[in-house]
């Protein structure tokens, strides 16, 4: 089994990966173009924040598993990994707590204006008259676009902070938001309009993109605090840079348009130079404890499915099933005995959706539970049934159709 990181992870984690008997390998370096040609032959693909594109995909032949080390998977072509069979799965919820730390004090610092204040003071002024105004934070409405769990998290910070959060989540239920301690907003619209500060927490996605758009930053009052340490693309950045002067908007940005692909490089966009903008350069997720805890969720997934046969965290498994019945099967465990009933289901045309086989103490049985599309005909039980010192017993069950 090969295992190809490409991008950075701590060196004990590669370790652990080591000791569960896969061949490593270390790349983290690579670009989504580069990555096409280094896949021959790997069968678990780690990676971070590089692309992992339809021609990436096609050229892992011996791919079965994309692990993407963070929240997400905007990076990978997740449609494409589905129709060749590929696990894709990713480490939510482990750098909430950094990104949610670095939303704060974004939030601090553009109501403070702390970092106007370090450069006055290191280029030698005093300007405390100008400096010394703020609003401060306790008391004001801090709206939370998403109530994953860093919005989650958010919400706590802000609740110490003695602000009052208000939400906006399709996941979000009346119930839910009590337990929280927010008032719930049906809309991002809505939400603007209900707020002093507006916090971005979305995953990217086809219903998600541009959700923050003109109308919903219109819709923020004049002087709001806007802050995105989501994604970019979840984001009307060419409607933020007209209104910033327009309505007097602090903002403070993780995401930018257009990032480069390389660690360093260099970077420049309007919007930075518009108005009170402060922006740092997408470390949201870059706490030592954030990568510490990405790192050993990558190893758990990866030592899950190599010990297991299980993808912890995978997104692309159909949430629903297609099977309307299950045929249930005990039989010898000996070789061929599952392998006859499963050539019977093929010639009578009868598609298996899912199977589970689990043998008894001892190793002389087993049973086979075997989720099927179409009911099998009699004379196709029939046939299962006549592999005489193989078969013990056959059982047909109709699922409840769930759909």
């Amino acid at each position: 089994m090969r295992v190809l990181a490409a991008d950075r992870l701590s060196e004990s984690s590669l370790d652990e990966m080591r000791t569960l008997g896969v061949e490593v390998i270390y790349e983290p370096d690579l670009d989504g173009e580069e990555l096409v040609n280094v896949l021959d032959g790997v069968n678990v693909l780690i990676v971070r924040g590089t692309v992992v594109n339809q021609a990436a995909i096609d050229a892992g032949k011996a791919l079965n598993l994309i692990i993407r080390a963070g929240a997400g998977v905007s990076n990978i072509d997740v449609s494409t990994a589905s129709e060749r069979g590929i696990y894709v799965a990713n480490c939510p919820g482990k750098n909430a707590s950094a990104v949610a730390e670095l939303t704060l004090t974004l939030i601090g610092c553009l109501d403070r204006r702390v970092p106007d204040g370090v450069v006055s003071l290191r280029q030698g002024k005093w300007e405390k008259h100008e400096l010394a105004r703020a609003v401060g934070l306790n008391g004001r409405k801090i709206g939370v676009l998403g109530a994953g769990h860093v919005g989650r998290t958010v919400i706590k910070l802000a609740q110490a902070y003695g602000m009052q959060p208000h939400a906006c989540s399709r996941s979000l239920s009346a119930s839910r938001a009590a337990e929280l301690g927010v008032t719930r907003c049906a809309s991002a619209e809505e939400l603007a309009r209900s707020v002093d500060i507006f916090s971005v927490h979305l995953e990217l996605g086809e219903r998600t993109k541009n959700i923050v758009d003109r109308r919903v930053l219109e819709a923020l009052p004049d002087r709001a605090i806007f802050v995105n340490t989501a994604r970019a693309e979840l984001v009307d950045y060419d409607a933020l840079l007209e209104l910033i002067p327009r309505k007097g908007l602090r903002v403070g940005l993780d995401v930018l348009p257009g990032e480069p692909d390389s660690r360093e490089g260099e970077y420049s966009h309007p919007i930075l130079q518009s108005g009170l903008v402060y922006a740092t350069p997408h470390i949201g997720a870059s706490t030592d404890e954030a990568q510490i805890a990405i790192a050993n969720e990558t190893v758990r997934i990866l030592r899950g499915f190599l010990t297991k046969g299980e993808v912890a965290n995978v997104v692309n498994i159909s949430a629903s099933s297609w099977a309307r019945y299950q045929l249930v099967v005990r039989h010898v465990d000996k070789v061929g005995a599952l392998a006859n009933v499963l050539g019977v289901l093929k010639r009578h045309g009868i598609n298996v959706q899912e199977l589970d086989n689990t043998v008894f103490e001892g190793g002389r049985a087993a049973c086979a539970k075997i989720r099927l599309a179409s009911r099998p005909s009699d004379a196709s039980l029939q046939e299962i049934m006549a592999f005489d010192g193989e078969v013990l017993h056959v059982d047909l069950v109709t699922l409840p159709n769930l759909a």
